[in-house]
């Protein structure tokens, strides 16, 4: 039984209180005012219904008690919600082994560029290239035929050719004090995929998150299992409880005809004003002892209520009576059949068994590692160079040292180029100071635990079941033993009562057979709560299934 104040302990809330200044204040005042004229009515229709919600009698029986459990209780519920992280983990698993593609761009702005060719001479080679230009116009000059031509010096070229620059307003990098090496601007757009082609960790990981989706499936199971046994226990003892309430109740009743039997006597001078005194502090005793354990049944309901997922200040109104069958259950208290039963039903056991599958990929994951990893892969890129000067200057034809110049774009293909690779990749870690060989000897000895842990699971389980079954065997003796003793005690009530009415007995004989009466329902009313708590034990050791488990997963 869950006690109420662990679960009172958690409800704990926090107020968060807003400041306002005056204006926001006045506005939220008036909207307040207009939402309570106009919306009141509403507002109360509502909370008539919610307050007719909560004062909703439930009438129970254990087999939809434990129905409502199944579907509501907590325990269950986040339990399927495990088992729905285990389900993704499984596609997770999948998304190392599917193709991986990865998009990417960079853009650099480059303030300043150092020369390449600074404290070399290397920055000499480009100045001849004029030089190689002016031979050049030369060769032309000299062939072409026409005699108002000659050939000009070098120095006499680079004049005219910078007089040109200064006509068409152009002034070429590098010439305007510039580093004609620098690229101020450069994009690099791309896409790569890769797709694993062997990959022992990936694979043996896929396995593994199978593996725990068994382990969530067998840990639901167990707690459909516990939650069961939970409500069964919590609804016998409601049983009890009220059961214990009628057999009072019947008892304060009987003590109340005693009392009046015995104030009669006194008054016609057959008892003394002592028996009259005693029975009635008798019966206050015994109307507290029924205040006591009413209070008592509707705690016990409450904490049904809470168990089964409804809301405590709802009513629940149970319906059944504390009884047996003689011979339910009869024919599996062999135990050694019971065992054969656990060893295939057990949620727990099947749960260690999928843990020592998941220790094996662990180490299977550890003997990944030596192992190569093998993948392929894919790349293309669209590549940006892009100067902040990007004026094309031209020689006009027909017209020497005469220039044009045009501006191109930032993205003219004379500045973007594409590229595309493709290849293999193979990692193979080679030798790493055994480190591989350490974990899978560790993973060995885990499996090895996990194998001496389920051997003892097994013992634990046989003696489960023996304790369960002698559990069930000794209630039902008590059982027995309790219904012939209540026959007894209604027999001596009668008598006592008989005899009383007679004369011939007393008020004190008739209130002690009254209360052997009482004790020997009680007594048989506990020895049957025992049978029905024992059963149901027996029935959670032997690993009995709730319901269909694939269909319970499907809704």
């Amino acid at each position: 039984m869950l006690p109420l104040e662990n679960v009172l302990n958690r409800m704990k809330g926090q107020f968060i209180f807003m400041i306002y200044s005056k204006e926001v204040l006045l506005k939220f005042t008036l909207l307040f005012f207009l939402g309570c004229v106009f919306l009141s009515p509403i507002i109360y229709a509502q909370a008539q219904q919610s307050n007719d919600d909560i004062s909703t009698e439930i009438t129970l029986t254990i087999e939809e008690a434990v129905q409502i459990a199944l579907i509501n209780n907590y325990m269950i519920r986040n339990g399927l919600l495990d088992l729905e992280i285990a389900n993704s983990q499984i596609r997770q698993a999948w998304g190392t082994v599917y193709p991986q593609v990865n998009a990417s761009a960079n853009y650099t702005r480059n303030l300043q560029t150092p020369n390449p060719f600074a404290g070399s001479d290397a920055g000499n080679l480009f100045e001849s290239f004029g030089a190689i230009d002016w031979l050049a116009f030369n060769e032309q000059a000299r062939t072409d035929g026409d005699p108002n031509t000659s050939p000009i010096t070098f120095d006499e070229y680079l004049d005219r050719l910078s007089q040109g620059y200064r006509d068409a307003g152009i002034t070429p990098p590098g010439l305007d004090g510039s580093n004609p090496f620098a690229v101020e601007n450069q994009a690099d757009l791309g896409i790569s995929v890769s797709q694993a082609i062997y990959n022992g960790a990936a694979f043996a990981a896929i396995k593994g998150a199978r593996q725990l989706r068994k382990v969530s499936e067998d840990q639901v199971d167990l707690e459909r299992q516990s939650v069961v046994q939970q409500v069964k226990q919590s609804f016998y003892t409601a049983l009890l409880v009220k059961e214990q309430v009628d057999v009072l109740r019947s008892s304060v009743e009987r003590l109340r005809d005693t009392v009046e039997d015995t104030r009669r006597s006194v008054e016609a001078g057959m008892l003394s004003r002592y028996d009259r005194i005693s029975a009635e502090v008798e019966l206050v005793n015994l109307e507290t002892s029924l205040i006591e354990v009413e209070n008592q049944s509707n705690l016990a309901l409450k904490n049904l209520s809470l168990q089964l997922g409804i809301p405590t200040s709802r009513k629940v109104i149970i319906r059944g009576a504390l009884e047996y069958n003689r011979d339910e259950f009869v024919e599996l208290y062999d135990i050694d059949t019971a065992y054969s039963l656990a060893l295939q039903q057990r949620p727990d056991l099947s749960q260690t068994e999928s843990l020592i599958g998941l220790l094996n990929v662990e180490r299977d994951i550890a003997k990944s590692a030596y192992l190569p990893t093998i993948s392929a892969f894919a790349n293309a890129a669209y590549i940006g160079q892009v100067p902040s000067n990007r004026v094309s200057i031209s020689a006009v034809e027909g017209q020497d040292f005469t220039f044009t110049s045009t501006e191109r774009g930032f993205f003219d293909n004379a500045y973007w180029n594409p590229a595309v690779a493709v290849g293999l990749r193979l990692n193979w870690s080679i030798f790493n100071g055994f480190q591989t060989k350490m974990r899978v000897q560790q993973s060995q000895i885990e499996i090895k635990k996990a194998e001496n842990n389920i051997e003892f699971q097994k013992n634990a389980i046989y003696l489960e079941i023996e304790q369960a079954v002698q559990n069930v065997e000794t209630a039902l003796k008590r059982i027995q033993s309790q219904e012939r003793n209540i026959e007894q005690a209604e027999l001596n009530y009668e008598f006592a009562r008989t005899r009383l009415n007679e004369g011939a007995g007393n008020a004190l004989q008739e209130r002690q057979a009254s209360s052997l009466l009482d004790q020997s329902r009680l007594n048989y009313l506990s020895a049957v709560y025992d049978y029905l708590v024992a059963v149901s034990e027996y029935e959670k050791a032997i690993g009995k299934p709730v319901i269909d488990t694939e269909q319970f997963y499907e809704d």
